[in-house]
């Protein structure tokens, strides 16, 4: 370790506490996930949770609305999917917006 003609330390030392306006002045506070992100956590829930178990507690319903057997085991996963990424691509264009 160098030492300056003080006799100090030249070594970064962070002292909690000690702002500094320039540094991190555009960084937003933190509000923890706000009403869409548990909206996005919701549908993960349901998309991996919910679905699946509708599906395999009762798989006879897609029959019992019309659809062939195969071709709604095949369809059904799609509902899911479609439904997690349109949520997550509205919450993060409303992040980046800066909206609540």
């Amino acid at each position: 370790m160098s030492s300056d003609t003080t006799g100090q330390d030249d070594t970064y030392v962070h002292r909690p506490g000690n702002t500094d306006p320039v540094i991190g002045a555009d960084e937003p506070e933190a509000k923890g996930f706000g009403t869409r992100g548990w909206a996005l956590v919701g549908v993960v829930a349901l998309c991996f949770v919910g679905i699946p178990g509708a599906i395999y507690l009762v798989p006879s319903l897609p029959t019992l609305a019309g659809l062939p057997y195969l071709a709604a085991m095949l369809a059904l996963p799609m509902i899911p999917a479609l439904l997690l990424g349109l949520v997550a691509v509205w919450s993060m264009t409303a992040a980046t917006r800066g909206d609540d």
